[in-house]
């Protein structure tokens, strides 16, 4: 089958479209045919090496986690899926095992490929809804499960305003809806030319990068690392509360602050929310931009260089 694969470490632009052999499913497993696969800037963490201290990744690695697609074949044991149902969710690589962060992590074999297989039985992968394209669905992998695990996690009442880090992205531009849905008054970091689509997900106001607002009640960070957080947190009002999904987790020196709260929150805690769970709720993904499989080194390099806005989606 062909795939997007890194064959050792390095940039985006050392990808390349290659056969590998096509993988089986074994007892648990579901093999899918993949319809279309959702790139995320966390994809680029291993092939780039900065997991490297902690898991030494096999080459050649085929990239890509989040996904929707048709199964094809079942591994032994495989309730509740049959050979022809259409699915959507992620997985993310095997070797990531000990850091999935779930008593039933999602793992596949990668998403930038024909086929993949993936675990059956987690909580992330989910029966596709027919009003859901698998372009959509695809898109909502990553992006629907930590953009609804924040909303529940910040519960933010009516009135509040929130300030959105990282807006464009695609945890951002789910989440806002989200907010505008439960009459916050939404604050978005972006540039002048992506006020437009910001204000109609919902967005009250849009401010450049670092423009920061005073006093608000809540803050989410989709973008800065964790020693950078201390110009977010001095937005905040005191009592006020700062919701991040960047690594390294937030510490106490560098918030700065001790009359606010701060918590990382990680999409791969079940607790917040499946990806039933994301298709029940109507969540959508803002699609920006879509390239046939050959073309997916370019998609990732595209990703590294570009300003981010909503996903990029392969299309089989």
């Amino acid at each position: 089958m062909r795939a997007v694969v890194a064959t050792g470490y390095g940039p985006p632009e050392q990808f390349t479209l290659a056969e590998v052999p096509t993988p089986e499913p074994g007892p648990g497993q579901l093999q899918v045919r993949v319809a279309a696969a959702a790139l995320n800037p966390a994809d680029l963490a291993l092939p780039r090496g900065d997991l490297r201290s902690l898991v030494e990744l096999p080459f050649p690695h085929v990239l890509g986690n989040d996904f929707a697609g048709t199964v094809t074949a079942l591994g032994a044991g495989v309730s509740g899926y049959a050979i022809g149902d259409e699915i959507f969710g992620h997985a993310v690589p095997r070797v990531m095992r000990t850091m999935a962060g779930s008593d039933r992590p999602s793992l596949g074999t990668g998403t930038l490929a024909e086929y993949v297989v993936i675990e059956a039985a987690t909580p992330f992968v989910a029966h596709r809804p027919a009003a859901l394209s698998p372009v959509d669905a695809a898109a909502l992998g990553t992006s629907g499960l930590t953009a609804r695990a924040v909303a529940l996690t910040a519960a933010v009442a009516p009135g509040e305003t929130v300030l959105v880090v990282g807006a464009t992205g695609g945890m951002g531009t789910v989440l806002i809806p989200l907010l505008d849905a439960a009459k916050a008054t939404v604050v978005a970091t972006g540039r002048a030319g992506d006020a437009e689509l910001l204000r109609g997900l919902g967005a009250t106001e849009v401010i450049g990068y670092s423009d920061y607002p005073a006093g608000v009640d809540v803050a989410v960070n989709f973008a800065v690392p964790g020693p950078s957080l201390a110009p977010i947190a001095a937005a905040l009002r005191p009592g006020g509360r700062l919701y991040t999904v960047t690594f390294p987790p937030p510490r106490p020196e560098w918030i700065g602050r001790d009359d606010v709260s701060y918590q990382l929150v990680l999409d791969t805690n079940a607790t917040l929310g499946t990806m039933t769970d994301v298709a029940a709720d109507g969540l959508r993904a803002y699609v920006s931009a879509r390239y046939p499989l050959p073309e997916g080194a370019r998609a990732y390099a595209d990703l590294a260089k570009e300003h981010t806005v909503g996903k990029r989606v392969i299309v089989m």
